[in-house]
């Protein structure tokens, strides 16, 4: 994500739910379309899906469609919608349908050789199941991703990022950098040390922090900024 810009197939993953995925996602297609390259948004299987009219609406899948440039079909950028709040394969289990993991991969794939950068919006954390037995991060691995993860400020926060950056290494995938999010406005030393400490701790570039707040536009011109 530094230099020129992020290119191939970028995973991005949290270090918890709410972390705040979804809008770093939207943020950086936006900033990337602004230099003029070709981006695509993949968001493979999206649970929690509200139903309306009969049909699941997967409300990330939405944000990245339009954030990406609105041309592709909802239904390439997410290849199953699931309705119960639960971790992906959980909810693909219980739901009874299951995601064909081999032709989704395979279509990502194809999708990353016409542009110039692959998105592809994991679900919750890295070793969330998406796929039957297949996590986040085996997802990731076989698509050969770069990780870009994603670190919700808040108390607590040093710790799950060391876990992910220490699991996403042990499965051997290369670490794009990391962002950190500002759910809230309100402040404390923990919010104001972690990156700091992170630094501290890790040699996971650190890319930017965008206050989790706001349209994906402003932090779109955040992410501009940093990833000059």
């Amino acid at each position: 994500a530094r230099g020129d810009a992020v290119k191939g197939i970028i995973f991005v993953t949290g270090t918890d739910t709410d972390a705040g995925k979804t809008f770093v996602s939207c943020s950086l297609l936006r900033a990337l379309r602004a230099r003029g390259l070709r981006v695509a948004a993949r968001k493979p299987v999206e649970s929690g899906c509200v139903r309306e009219g009969g049909e699941l609406r997967p409300a990330d899948a939405i944000l990245l469609q339009a954030a990406a440039g609105g041309e592709e079909a909802l239904e390439r950028i997410c290849s199953l919608r699931l309705e119960e709040a639960l971790a992906p394969g959980i909810a693909a289990e219980r739901a009874g349908v299951s995601l064909d993991l081999d032709a989704c991969l395979e279509e990502c794939r194809q999708r990353a050789s016409e542009v110039d950068m692959l998105l592809v919006e994991g679900a919750g954390g890295l070793l969330v199941p998406l796929a039957g037995e297949v996590d986040c991060a085996e997802f990731a691995r076989r698509l050969g991703a770069s990780l870009l993860v994603v670190v919700g400020v808040k108390l607590g926060a040093i710790n799950h990022a060391l876990l992910t950056l220490e699991a996403a290494r042990a499965r051997g995938l290369p670490i794009e950098g990391v962002i950190l999010t500002h759910p809230s406005q309100d402040t404390d030393t923990a919010k104001e040390t972690l990156r700091e400490s992170l630094a501290r701790l890790d040699d996971a570039p650190i890319l930017a922090e965008i206050p989790f707040s706001g349209s994906d536009e402003a932090g779109a011109e955040i992410l501009a900024r940093s990833l000059t």
